[in-house]
């Protein structure tokens, strides 16, 4: 049984708890992947998880008990990690649970810092199964990573196994980049439409779309501009190839193009809104109208 004790010490201005299994460590990793947390944050018995991962962690299955009970099941199972006692190596990070990893790791590090692919902050060297190299290119693009490792001003994938739906947006907008989720305009409608869709029921927050309902985020382009109309045809076009690798890899039930304009410059120019005949990847394709205000005729209903 996977155990999250109360939020009660302070780091950084955010309070933390412990996760812990009361049975075994590979219970214990597998819950910290799905969680999009890096093998280096391991404690030797133990994850720590701020708020907001604790709410996951228990959606996901977790049990909440107090910290004496926590730890009195972690002795009892011979998990306790004792002093003297070496730190166990955790197991080899999967490599479907890399992005949201590196998103993670993303959202920590200031525009323009740069990570080294092959060390431990990427984990390259401790995935269950190597990646190809175009194929690790496009997980740091996805991640907002330029291939060098140079952290972008963007957004980054929220993706992982057993998506029911991939959402997939035109280009972050730099309002969006610096919010750090999408569509985060003040009167863009989207996270109204997704909620009023049963997509999610948490507004502007991606990570909780995917941990709690399986509804993951991308972008046709990874560009953060003002406006999707500086977005070149060419970038669509790279784009729409990137995502279909990506769709293939992970297998969604379904991909939804948000925004006619992308569909249109990279797949199928004379589409119109709803399924496509193109598919993404090898999944079924819907395009939606833009959320945008600037589409305002379209009613939030239509969309």
């Amino acid at each position: 049984m996977l155990l999250v004790d109360e939020c009660r010490w302070i780091w950084r201005g955010r309070r933390w708890c412990h996760l812990v299994s009361d049975e075994t460590l590979d219970e214990l990793h597998d819950m910290a992947a799905r969680l999009g947390l890096p093998r280096r944050a391991f404690q030797g018995d133990h994850y720590d998880l701020h708020e907001g991962l604790r709410t996951g962690a228990v959606v996901l299955g977790a049990q909440t008990v107090g910290s004496r009970e926590l730890v009195r099941r972690l002795r009892a199972a011979d998990l306790r990690l004792r002093p003297g006692m070496p730190r166990p190596s955790p197991p080899p990070l999967p490599t479907d649970r890399l992005p949201l990893v590196l998103a993670r790791i993303h959202g920590q590090l200031a525009t323009g810092v740069r990570i080294d692919r092959r060390n431990g902050l990427i984990e390259t060297e401790m995935l269950d199964e190597p990646l190809e190299e175009r194929v690790l290119d496009d997980v740091l693009t996805g991640a907002g990573f330029l291939a060098a490792g140079e952290r972008l001003a963007t957004l980054s994938d929220t993706v992982g196994p057993g998506m029911r739906l991939l959402v997939c947006g035109l280009n972050p907008s730099v309002v969006a980049a610096d919010a750090g989720y999408g569509f985060a305009g003040a009167t863009n409608r989207f996270w109204k439409a997704a909620i009023s869709a049963d997509l999610t029921d948490r507004p502007h927050d991606p990570w909780w779309a995917l941990i709690a309902h399986g509804v993951g985020m991308t972008d046709l382009v990874k560009r953060a501009t003002p406006r999707s109309s500086e977005v070149a045809p060419s970038e669509y076009a790279a784009g729409a190839e990137r995502v279909a690798r990506l769709v293939a890899r992970t297998q969604p039930a379904a991909v939804v193009f948000v925004g006619l304009e992308g569909w249109r410059a990279a797949i199928d120019r004379k589409a119109g809104p709803g399924w496509q005949s193109n598919d993404m990847g090898g999944r079924p394709a819907y395009v939606m109208p833009s959320t945008s205000g600037l589409n305002a005729r379209v009613g939030l209903p239509e969309l």
